[in-house]
């Protein structure tokens, strides 16, 4: 089929599971429904007993709610379009379904990525100023991060829906996922994408890449004030506290930052690869950030077990 020039929008689009392996996606959906299951229960856990235990009423355990919400956000968005491709064949989105679809994960995305930033500025406080980290951080202050990271994502990310609806596009409209994701809805256009590309990547840089240039900075800072401490003791006390806020880093960017070069550079990566980093990227960071905090923050295992013991 060649385009022709007249303006075309397809009602729907077509969501891919795992290419290659859709004979197996009864199996394939057991690691999944197991992965979503954790995820909800997980997070669920760390806001209940967040909200249940007074001690844990501080701005570390505030963000972590963030952080927490905004994973079940994420998973609510994938799971039913995800486990209705593995469980139903159910292949087939509405184009303004898929769009709403999409502006929802990437602002929860870029909201992820700011609470991130928010918990590094939180560590930062806390031990380069540990007297001044309650008068700096209170909680009008929290709040008012938090509405502000909200209303970034919400803002700068509200003309991507606009500038895909004015695109005309090809007869083309098999996804490549079982999630709708902006530069695979915009690569089945067959009009010119540059205005989109260049306000993706602008955007991109400007939100999540500049989120983890300053966690990165905020860690360098945290280690020059670490080095300067007296004992060994007192050094590793300060950095124990940082090691679940680090592996959250690096289980949200890495896999955010590979399926961005995929999608933006990898034309030949086998469609296996793309779809794996993708799944990895939605599904891993909600799943193992309750484990990890509930392993490496002694405060919420205490907690946790206390509630078990009650019960």
């Amino acid at each position: 089929w060649e385009f022709n020039g007249s303006f075309y929008q397809p009602p729907a689009f077509l969501m891919m599971g795992i290419p290659g392996l859709e004979a197996l996606h009864h199996w394939i959906s057991i690691p999944f429904c197991a992965l979503y299951l954790i995820a909800l229960l997980g997070n669920c856990m760390i806001l209940f007993i967040i909200k249940k235990t007074q001690s844990l009423h501080e701005p570390m355990y505030y963000f972590l709610s963030m952080l927490a919400v905004t994973d079940l956000g994420l998973v609510l968005c994938t799971l039913p379009t995800t486990l209705g491709v593995f469980w139903f064949n159910m292949r087939r989105i509405g184009f303004d379904a898929c769009l709403t679809q999409m502006y929802f994960i990437h602002i929860l995305s870029f909201i992820e990525s700011s609470v991130l930033l928010a918990m590094a500025f939180d560590r930062f406080i806390a031990i380069s100023h540990p007297l001044r980290h309650p008068s700096i951080l209170t909680k009008t202050t929290v709040i008012k991060i938090g509405l502000a990271i909200v209303l970034r994502g919400v803002v700068s990310l509200l003309p991507i829906p606009f500038l895909l609806k004015r695109l005309t596009y090809c007869r083309k409209t098999e996804l490549s996922h079982s999630f709708c994701f902006h530069p695979d809805i915009m690569n089945l256009a067959c009009a010119d994408i540059k205005v989109n590309v260049f306000y993706g990547m602008i955007i991109l840089l400007t939100t999540v890449g500049m989120d983890f240039i300053f966690i990165v900075l905020s860690y360098i800072l945290i280690i020059k004030t670490v080095i300067s401490l007296a004992t060994k003791e007192e050094c590793l006390k300060a950095l124990n506290t940082c090691v679940s806020h680090i592996c959250a880093v690096l289980v949200f960017f890495i896999p955010m930052i590979g399926l961005s070069m995929i999608h933006r550079f990898g034309k030949n990566v086998p469609p296996l690869v793309n779809t794996l980093v993708a799944y990895t990227y939605l599904i891993i960071p909600p799943a193992l950030n309750p484990i990890i905090y509930s392993i490496k923050s002694s405060h919420i295992r205490e907690a946790l077990l206390r509630a078990l013991w009650r019960k």
